[in-house]
């Protein structure tokens, strides 16, 4: 029998089913979800509630009827003493069984979250600010998740859309049907993974590995958000997660990997500057341009200039080495393991040549792979 139609019994029989079914398509409760484990931790939270509902009517009755019934306009007396062993037995038995008998289902409900053995796959998931590094593990295909709200809308010089700083442009792709291990970790502060359809909240914390799972039953996009104030701009790291059927799923990631194997290739041949500049655009119009703005001037001293910055422009081997491995105790992340060889390349040759720097560098995948190596 499922979790949440012994939760509905135990809570206090049959009669709270139809309340309990009632409040699932409500917009004011948490949603039911479309995985298992979603749904046992509706019904755990719609049980508990509905035992709370319950002691509420009765203390509260006992309480109002006791001031209405012996109040002092009808001459009423109090009674004086000091104890009742009775009562106090009452007391404490009582509320004893009450939390035994939630116990017991919300114990139940525990284990399957951290059940993440026997999983189809694993997905390790990387917070960034701000931003989700998806990567299925042993496919070679990694991705970065990126808010795809247009900055005019930000700036409230555009009509908002349906999705408003809850769109990426890279969803994370699962299948339904099969049960994925979450890996989730962090490169920088604390994050928050969070998809309440999916009854996923998960910590991504610099330094450690935490563990979750999902195996989700109906196809469809669900979106949620990083949970944890995680910085200047928490609100633009949405979560978006595609279900589709499986084979659907066996056909997007057999693309992915030869995708990735072609920009792989991309590292042996010379790349023009045009080809570089159009690329690096678009890198940079992805990943940098929250922190350095879209004219390269940034917000310093947080986010130093690159549009007119002389001492990085003369200074080639400096920039390549900010790009690849970050700048220690500043915001600049480390991009070795976010982007590819060819994306390093382009966003440095683009950011060179941009704004007026003009310093007419081509900066090629071969060198930059050659330094990650090192």
């Amino acid at each position: 029998m499922r979790i949440r139609k012994r939760l509905v019994w135990t809570a206090s029989g049959a009669a709270l089913a139809v309340p309990v079914s009632g409040a699932l398509a409500s917009g004011w409760n948490m949603p039911v979800g479309v995985t298992d484990l979603s749904r046992d931790i509706h019904g755990l939270h719609m049980a508990i509630f509905w035992i709370c509902v319950v002691i509420g009517i009765v203390v509260f009755g006992a309480f109002f009827y006791s001031l209405f019934r012996y109040r002092r306009s009808r001459g009423a007396r109090p009674s004086h003493f000091r104890e009742h062993t009775t009562v106090e037995v009452i007391w404490t038995i009582v509320p004893l069984l009450i939390l035994v008998a939630i116990a017991i289902p919300a114990t139940a409900t525990l284990k399957a979250m951290y059940d993440t053995s026997e999983a189809d796959m694993e997905v390790l998931i990387t917070g960034q600010q701000w931003r989700w590094r998806y990567e299925y593990r042993g496919e070679d295909v990694a991705f970065l998740s990126n808010l795809a709200t247009p900055r005019e809308q930000i700036a409230g010089q555009g009509k908002k859309g349906e999705h408003y700083l809850r769109e990426v442009d890279e969803p994370l792709v699962l299948p339904v049907g099969r049960k994925v291990r979450l890996l989730l970790t962090s490169d920088d502060v604390i994050h928050s993974w969070w998809v309440p359809e999916l009854g996923v909240k998960q910590d991504a914390m610099p330094g450690f590995v935490n563990e979750n799972w999902v195996r989700i039953n109906e196809p469809g996009t669900y979106r949620g958000q990083c949970a944890e104030l995680c910085g200047r701009d928490h609100g633009f790291m949405p979560v978006v997660v595609e279900a589709v059927a499986p084979e659907r799923f066996d056909g997007w990631l057999a693309e992915r990997r030869a995708a990735a194997a072609e920009a792989a290739m991309g590292l042996d041949r010379d790349w023009a500057m045009d080809e570089l500049m159009e690329r690096g655009e678009q890198v940079y119009g992805t990943i940098c341009v929250s922190c350095h703005q879209p004219d390269g001037r940034g917000n310093p001293p947080v986010f130093p200039a690159l549009a007119g910055n002389q001492t990085l422009m003369d200074d080639r081997a400096r920039h390549i080495e900010t790009v690849i491995n970050g700048v220690a105790g500043s915001a600049m992340p480390a991009f070795r393991n976010t982007l590819n060889p060819v994306e390093i390349a382009a966003v440095i040759t683009y950011e060179r040549n941009a704004w007026g720097n003009e310093t007419g560098d081509r900066v090629q995948p071969s060198a930059i792979a050659e330094r990650i190596a090192e």
